[in-house]
């Protein structure tokens, strides 16, 4: 993981007798950015910082500032692992054997845990659900189509950490007494859905409100091939109408291992040229990105003007209507 900026901690500033009388005027100023309670960071640094990595600096300052080391979980379990979600401007998550009132307060969600099932792996320095109760924590308290992201991510290795793929047996083993039932029906629902062929968090997302939507599931990672041989490989594909899905995530037009040497306008010609040899097979495309879907319906009307076909009619209107304003900046890509 690319190196946070350095935390200011008040704490840490009065152990050392320098004093912090300047910190409120640096934050007026526009120098500091206060991120939590006796915690700053440079305003510079922060705005150099995606969405997701601004909350995994958000965990560091909790982590930093409580008495007793907490334990991360749902989605904050998740940043620690690496795991991508959509996090929604989502607070500090973490568990907590107290069974008083009050919480949730100052930035941080506590989720009861019983004393004897609190246990914890220990990533980057951090306390942390383990791979397997974070994902299906967080598959129990999210919609479906967000549910998948982070599952469908960890059915793969994680060459980056060194981490294996985990199993959907694996998974489904240790669901039985974690939830209530009909909570555990819906999480495994979704564990059976996963599917690691799924290339990114855009593409899980995706697969989850077209599923939602009622259309047909696609073929993933579809291999489009004309006369002449191999033409390319899609993200989704629907065999009845011929209809080829593309999901546009802005890391092939900014991330060097998707750029390979190439400006992002190089990136655009070739993928539109790209596009033209799969319509060239006779076959149709349709393009979305994540604006696509934040809006309420859109991706569904693109599908079904194309004439995919519908397993059934969509059990809630929109497939992504129950949801709170987002944008883009706001997932783990």
């Amino acid at each position: 993981m690319r190196a946070l900026p350095r935390l200011i901690l008040t704490r840490h500033l009065a152990e050392t007798g320098a004093s912090t009388r300047s910190l409120p005027a640096a934050v007026k100023s526009g120098a500091l950015v206060r991120i939590r309670q006796g915690v700053y960071v440079e305003a510079s640094a922060w705005a150099g910082l995606a969405a997701w990595q601004q909350y995994r600096l958000r965990i560091e300052a909790v982590a930093d500032t409580s008495i007793v080391p907490p334990v991360f979980s749902h989605h904050s379990g998740a940043s620690v692992w690496g795991i991508p979600t959509i996090q929604r401007g989502q607070p500090v998550h973490a568990l907590t054997t107290f069974r008083g009132g009050g919480r949730s307060r100052n930035g941080v969600r506590r989720h009861l845990v019983e004393p004897e099932n609190l246990d914890a792996d220990t990533v980057d320095g951090l306390l942390v659900t383990s791979r397997v109760v974070t994902v299906l924590d967080l598959a129990a308290t999210v919609p479906f189509a967000e549910a998948l992201v982070p599952l469908d991510h960890v059915l793969k290795p994680d060459p980056a950490r060194g981490l294996p793929a985990l199993t959907k047996a694996g998974l489904l083993a240790a669901l039985p007494g974690l939830y209530p039932a009909a909570v555990e029906r819906r999480v495994r629902a979704a564990v059976e859905f996963a599917d690691p062929q799924s290339g990114s968090a855009g593409e899980s997302y995706s697969r989850g409100l077209i599923h939602v939507a009622g259309f047909e599931s696609p073929t993933l990672q579809y291999e489009v091939r004309s006369s002449t041989g191999f033409v390319a490989f899609t993200d989704f594909y629907w065999k009845g109408s011929r209809t080829v899905g593309e999901f546009d995530g802005v890391e092939k037009y900014l991330k060097p291992e998707y750029l390979k040497g190439r400006t992002p306008g190089q990136v655009v010609v070739d993928e539109k040229l790209r596009e033209d040899r799969i319509r060239a097979t006779g076959r149709n495309v349709v393009r979305w990105d994540w604006a696509d879907l934040w809006k309420p319906g859109e991706v569904e009307g693109k599908l079904a003007t194309a004439g995919v076909a519908r397993r059934r009619r969509s059990s809630a209107g929109n497939a992504n209507s129950a949801r709170t304003q987002n944008r883009s900046g706001d997932t783990r890509i």
